[in-house]
């Protein structure tokens, strides 16, 4: 049998290729000629590389566009995923971690729509951070505790409102003043700046 090669030097390799069913070669040949039209275009692989840069450099702006909107105002800040997360490593800094963790418990609490997950839920979160010696208890006057645990004889998605907003006030009186002082975050704007200003000298 000879082979379909021309000029093929693995003859044994060829004889047994003949002998595959002719779908498989023909499915061979296919990608052999669809991959010869990639490798035959070299400004295929460039546009796509230069795009992927694109938007690399796109991602770097927005973030630090990002970054100086969070001194803005504290609500700036809590809208940014980056920001609630930059914002949590500095309160552990000053062991007060609870209070942001109380805020978020209560943004997804909202969002539960089951009753019966509703008051299992606002169970565990009072448990948690609201209750007298509570493992995290976060920092509200005696007045609002006992408001909150009232209202957990009939949950709504609205029985954290006052507790939370005290706590929100507190983050953002106290410790979103210091955050902005704080060298970490003074790192971020500096870099932020920085890539500013290289954008704005490569334009």
């Amino acid at each position: 049998m000879s082979c379909w090669m021309p000029g093929c030097p693995a003859l044994g390799m060829c004889r047994g290729l003949a002998a595959l069913p002719i779908a498989c070669l023909e499915r061979a040949k296919d990608l052999k000629t669809r991959l010869g039209i990639l490798l035959h275009k070299p400004e295929l692989g460039h546009r796509m590389g230069t795009s992927s840069k694109l938007q690399l450099g796109s991602r770097r702006r927005d973030s630090s566009r990002e970054v100086l909107e969070w001194r803005e105002s504290f609500d700036q800040l809590l809208k940014s995923k980056s920001g609630v997360t930059a914002f949590h490593t500095f309160l552990k800094t000053e062991f007060s971690e609870e209070n942001l963790d109380f805020w978020l418990a209560c943004e997804d609490f909202k969002k539960t729509r089951s009753k019966t997950k509703l008051a299992s839920k606002a169970n565990r979160i009072f448990e948690e951070f609201v209750q007298s010696e509570a493992p995290r208890e976060v920092n509200i006057d005696h007045e609002t505790r006992e408001i909150t645990r009232k209202n957990l004889s009939g949950a709504t998605s609205a029985c954290f409102n006052e507790a939370q907003a005290k706590t929100r006030t507190l983050m953002e009186k106290d410790s979103y003043p210091r955050f902005l002082k704080s060298a970490s975050y003074q790192d971020m704007t500096k870099q932020a700046t920085s890539r500013g200003i290289s954008k704005r000298s490569h334009t």
